[in-house]
């Protein structure tokens, strides 16, 4: 059994690790256009810091990405992140605690009184009654008021999604969030319950030794599949029972493919096969951002905690600040800080788009209004994403399902990438995961 995946990013690779996990005598390909393998998990070392140019880690609440570290015995590279990375900051009018207790919750200034008791009224609002899908402010305001959403919400799903509540499906983004709804009839009725099930609160942020690209070349190295770096796909056709797959250079045939692409770039290589599912892919929106590290020698500011996220009531360039060098200590060398500033996403798209200076300016600026930092950095480096994360807006959900039934059409085709069921790495290896039952079944 020949079988092309093509992308060689987390997704790709994890399909690919499972398949020769439960199929050691399949024969595996995998194609990536750039020089180097991981798509965003990607880390730059220069100058002494370690920049990741997208996710920096995972969290461990979820058992998947942890057992695949264990099965490609990378347990020695795993490191976590420290103790003063719980401490989290919103900036709103000032730069404030995300209170972690309810006591903090009640005594925090980042709500209003008026605000707390909404939030506090909660427990006695109805359930939704239908399944029908919501976007996350919607969500937000009819169950803890609009105060909590836009202070609380608004930030979190710009730091996870690069969104707003307003554009973003709660169903969609976050499922789990909205069966403790269904199931519990509330959010603190549920996680009242499912705390008393399960032990431990969220889960601790973990991540590679000097970078997540440390953890992609472990996978890498324990595939045994060829991999061709450099190579980027151009078509995919159909040929009696075999799929054609082409690069500038050669074509090959293959008996299964997997898509482990973004969802414009699959929608172009399946347009000689299924117009349908070509034109549902290109429905899938994307968010634009773009990533500033700025690197800082004796800095003076003590970057105690994880970072910080602006509220859209804030009206700042940026969308948040992570010290880096505070939660992976590796992550700059001895006398040095780093920092990553996020720009752009829905809620400032063409703001991802400047210059590499007008980005550098707008992310210097940023920590100064937010954080009171006025040194210059010793080190920038600067990447732009013009479609940068999926954003599950309203209709994703049926999208998505649909694409999955067109698919059934066509045997041997498989879809695994983070433009489907989650964005995080757990959901990216837990689905690619998925995908290699269905591929050796």
């Amino acid at each position: 059994m020949n079988i092309a995946i093509i992308g060689g990013g987390i997704s790709g690779l994890t399909t690919a690790f499972y398949i020769k996990k439960l199929k050691p005598n399949f024969n595996i390909t995998i194609f990536e256009k750039e020089k180097t393998l991981g798509g965003k998990m990607k880390s730059i070392r220069e100058e002494g810091f370690v920049v990741e140019v997208g996710s920096n880690g995972f969290l461990s609440n979820k058992p998947d990405t942890l057992e695949l570290v264990k099965e490609t015995n990378s347990e020695d590279i795993l490191i976590r992140s420290d103790d003063n990375a719980r401490i989290r900051f919103i900036y709103k009018n000032s730069l404030e605690r995300l209170p972690e207790s309810p006591l903090a919750f009640l005594t925090s200034p980042l709500l209003s009184l008026k605000g707390k008791v909404r939030v506090l009224g909660e427990l006695f609002i109805e359930a939704k009654k239908d399944d029908s899908e919501e976007t996350l402010q919607s969500f937000g305001y009819r169950r803890v008021g609009k105060e909590m959403t836009d202070t609380f919400l608004d930030p979190m799903v710009a730091g996870i999604f690069a969104s707003t509540p307003d554009k973003i499906s709660v169903n969609s983004a976050f499922p789990a969030v909205v069966k403790l709804e269904k199931e519990y009839g509330g959010l603190f009725k549920g996680m009242v319950k499912k705390r008393k099930k399960e032990a431990g609160p969220g889960g601790i942020l973990m991540s590679f030794k000097n970078g997540v690209s440390t953890f992609i070349e472990r996978l890498a190295n324990s595939l045994e599949s060829d991999i061709e770096k450099g190579s980027e796909i151009i078509e995919v056709e159909k040929v009696d029972e075999k799929y054609r797959v082409k690069t500038e250079e050669r074509e090959y045939l293959f008996d299964k493919v997997i898509f482990s692409t973004p969802a414009f770039v699959t929608a172009d290589l399946l347009k000689n096969i299924d117009g349908e599912i070509r034109k549902r892919l290109k429905e899938i929106e994307y968010s634009p951002i773009s990533v500033v590290a700025l690197g800082y020698e004796n800095l003076s500011h003590p970057l105690k905690g994880f970072g910080l996220l602006t509220t859209s009531s804030a009206k700042k360039d940026i969308l948040g600040v992570l010290w880096d060098s505070s939660i992976f200590k590796d992550r700059a060398e001895r006398g040095k800080k780093l920092l990553r500033v996020m720009i752009g996403g829905q809620r400032n798209p063409e703001k991802a788009l400047k210059s590499d200076k007008e980005l550098i300016e707008m992310a210097i600026e940023g920590i100064e209004a937010t954080m009171g930092v006025t040194q210059k950095p010793i080190f920038t480096y600067v990447k732009r994403y013009e479609k940068g994360i999926p954003n599950y807006k309203i209709g994703h959900r049926d999208n998505v399902e649909e694409i999955m039934k067109l698919l059934k059409n066509h045997k041997n085709l498989y879809l695994s990438s983070n433009a489907y069921y989650g964005v995080g790495l757990n959901d990216c290896v837990s689905n690619s995961k998925k995908v290699a039952l269905e591929v050796v079944k």
